[in-house]
């Protein structure tokens, strides 16, 4: 840090297991990934290439070089996994993620449906090639799946091999975990909470009062994912209170 704060939340050190940013990347240009790196590096854990993104972006290979030259892992949105999946190219995906060396993949099933224990299934088989992370949770706002099930689903996919489970939110942060305006369902949230380690979890919450939320019912060190380029470097003051949402969170009273 550039200055001596007393009364600063302590913040996992990288390369962290908890307390992860994980940032949506949706199209940035190899130049403006150098320019968000160089000023972000220390707060950054994870890029995921949002959705489908990868197919279309030019110069794929030498932007993956790049965060990888910052040794930031990143993966493909789970949207592309889908697409193989739904088209029978599962081994097909393995062989890009190889070949674009990519060491961790994202296993969902919101825009297509998959039989929970093939899910899981795939989950085991990739596991050998990558680290694993899986999302739960419909990208359908119709679609509502009672706490129960998200546990059962988390848990059985943890089993399986995921290094940690997405809760489901979309990239607008309007599903899933959370209402159509945005607002988080706090009683699914809390039920999730009594049965999967919070460590394990990475709260897709690409909107500010989301992120707020869980930090005031986690801490500082919670997984948050699907955070914008522009989002992290003040998502982390908010992190230890140096935002006016936070400012008095830490402060001894």
């Amino acid at each position: 840090m550039n200055f001596n704060l007393t009364q600063i939340p302590q913040r996992t050190t990288q390369p962290r297991t908890s307390g992860l940013t994980m940032v949506m990347d949706k199209g940035l240009s190899i130049n403006e990934v150098h320019d968000f790196v160089s000023v972000t590096r220390p707060h950054i854990d994870i890029v995921k290439l949002g959705f489908g993104t990868s197919f279309v972006t030019p110069n794929l290979r030498e932007k993956i070089e790049v965060y990888h030259s910052y040794n930031i892992p990143i993966y493909f949105g789970g949207t592309l996994f889908e697409a193989f999946l739904i088209r029978n190219q599962f081994d097909d995906y393995i062989a890009v993620c190889k070949d674009y060396g990519i060491k961790y993949v994202e296993v969902s099933d919101g825009s297509v449906s998959i039989p929970h224990a093939e899910k899981c299934g795939y989950i085991e088989k990739l596991t050998k090639h990558a680290t694993v992370l899986s999302e739960v949770g419909s990208k359908d706002a119709a679609h509502i799946i009672p706490p129960y099930k998200w546990i059962e689903l988390m848990r059985a996919e943890l089993e399986a091999g995921s290094s940690y489970v997405i809760a489901e939110a979309r990239e607008a942060g309007n599903v899933g975990i959370y209402r159509g305006s945005g607002e988080v369902r706090e009683g699914l949230v809390q039920e999730i909470l009594t049965q999967i380690p919070e460590e394990k979890i990475i709260w897709e919450a690409p909107q500010k009062a989301q992120q707020l939320y869980f930090l005031e019912l986690i801490g500082c060190n919670v997984n948050l994912g699907n955070i914008a380029p522009n989002e992290v470097i003040p998502l982390e003051a908010m992190r230890i209170g140096l935002r006016g949402d936070t400012f008095e969170l830490f402060l001894n009273k």
